[in-house]
């Protein structure tokens, strides 16, 4: 095979400061050893998060100058709203600043006490507006998702039977929706298989439950089903997102993902009455329905972002990208999720830091070493971002501990991967010598964002 180049010339570059390994040491104490309290000027590799970090291409940009700023019914507006209907058929779009507000305006309507939601996975903005709203979320990802060192096709996908238990022992009736996110970003941006979707979509017709899709990275999926499932290896991914969408009744997506910008989302549902009541929620926490929190530049750039994403070039080009840093990594010996998912390499802590327990938060102690060995800057997905407590106070660990390197889109060339390859080598060869974290601030909702931790003494 042939390299896989960039499908795209570099126009405009952004220098990279760079700091000493001392200087990053004294940079991660004053953070409280929590890479997002970092001042980004300080950080070289930033794979905090694929989510608005995206570098937006010419034509995009071209699409700010002609932004219509009215407030009520812009051009930009209409614009944007054919692009999403494009793909997904919805009867109403609504546009939101993030994915998170759509979250917040659907689970602040349809959740409240006594109220439970199911996917395949939550991510941690969904979770959290479920539970702000006094739901809880339950998750059923198939039994391989939760084994990193098991391959397969679709780790995604929903385990269907365990949906369907949960939905008789909670009752049809107190499950307002029951959503997938694909691609499953918590469980390594593994993909759902389209016969997936369907079996879900069958369980809720069976149950008269919505079926709602968490899309942010949903033309990632659409190329992995098109390059792992049968009956799909001739159809467009404009196609096979078509089909996705056509088995939902709604879809919230922040379009800091795969819309290619750097702010902004929407609610996407085919319910006339929910779409109201969300409009009315709308107005009093975003803006008027046809700018719903975004300047009409950020429409058309959304617009643009949803044309230019389905492009199957960029998307063989982004997927070969983090299978190619996967590849070095298991060739090194560095455990991960495996197989590579689509927009980010999921280093798995518990086989990293067998010696950390998850009370000592081993997959934190890797983001600090990352950044201090190479100022890179990575995110923990594991007891700091998911673990909960019992009554006694004991941390309740969740099934897997990982590290997320998350890759921003047509921003990095390859050298910068193999640069992030040679520091995660190097922390994993001395990871012996790393320490444990004691957590000793946290916030109640989300606290990953905002914890500090002291670090304890080396092993």
């Amino acid at each position: 095979m042939k390299t896989i180049i960039e499908p795209f010339k570099i126009k405009s570059v952004e220098p990279i400061k760079f700091t000493t390994r001392e200087e990053r040491e004294v940079l991660l104490k004053e953070a409280g050893y929590n890479p997002f309290l970092i001042k980004a000027e300080d950080v070289l590799i930033d794979l905090l998060t694929d989510s608005g970090t995206s570098a937006m291409s010419a034509q995009q940009w071209a699409g700010i100058m002609l932004g219509d700023e009215a407030y009520a019914g812009s051009n930009s507006f209409y614009k944007f709203d054919a692009a999403v209907k494009k793909i997904t058929g919805m009867k109403t779009v609504i546009p939101t600043h993030q994915g998170r507000a759509a979250e917040k305006i659907l689970f602040s309507i349809l959740g409240g006490k006594g109220k439970y939601f199911a996917a395949n996975t939550f991510f941690d903005t969904t979770r959290a507006n479920i539970e702000f709203s006094g739901s809880e979320g339950f998750d059923f990802v198939v039994e391989v998702g939760k084994h990193p060192e098991q391959r397969a096709d679709f780790k995604g996908n929903m385990d269907v039977k365990a949906l369907e238990t949960f939905i008789n022992e909670k009752g049809a009736e107190n499950i307002p929706l029951i959503m997938l996110t694909i691609t499953n970003n918590s469980g390594g941006g593994q993909p759902v298989s389209m016969q997936n979707i369907r079996e879900v979509r069958e369980i809720c017709d069976d149950y008269e439950i919505p079926l709602y899709l968490d899309a942010c990275r949903f033309a990632e999926n659409a190329y992995f089903i098109k390059k792992r499932e049968k009956g799909y290896e001739n159809k467009s991914v404009l196609e096979i997102a078509q089909e996705m969408f056509s088995y939902a009744d709604g879809a919230t997506m922040s379009a800091k993902k795969d819309a290619l910008v750097n702010i902004g989302g929407f609610l996407a549902l085919n319910d006339d009455e929910l779409a109201m009541n969300c409009r009315n929620l709308l107005i009093v926490t975003e803006g008027f329905p046809t700018y719903g929190g975004l300047a009409g530049r950020d429409l058309e750039a959304i617009a643009q972002g949803l044309e230019e994403i389905v492009d199957e070039h960029y998307l063989q080009y982004r997927i070969r990208s983090v299978e190619y840093l996967g590849e070095k990594l298991i060739a090194a010996g560095v455990p991960i999720i495996e197989p590579p998912g689509g927009h980010a390499i999921y280093l798995d802590a518990k086989r990293f830091l067998p010696n950390i327990p998850p009370e000592e938060f081993p997959a934190q102690s890797i983001v600090c070493e990352l950044y201090i060995e190479g100022g890179i800057r990575a995110v923990e997905i594991g007891s700091v971002m998911f673990g909960k407590y019992d009554k006694d106070g004991y941390l309740i660990p969740p099934p897997m501990e990982l590290v997320r390197l998350a890759i921003p889109r047509r921003v990095y060339t390859q050298s910068h991967i193999d640069y992030v390859a040679e520091v995660v080598i190097e922390v994993y060869n001395r990871r012996q010598t790393l320490p444990g974290y004691l957590l000793t601030y946290e916030a109640p909702i989300l606290r990953h964002f905002t914890a500090r931790f002291e670090k304890l003494c080396n092993p």
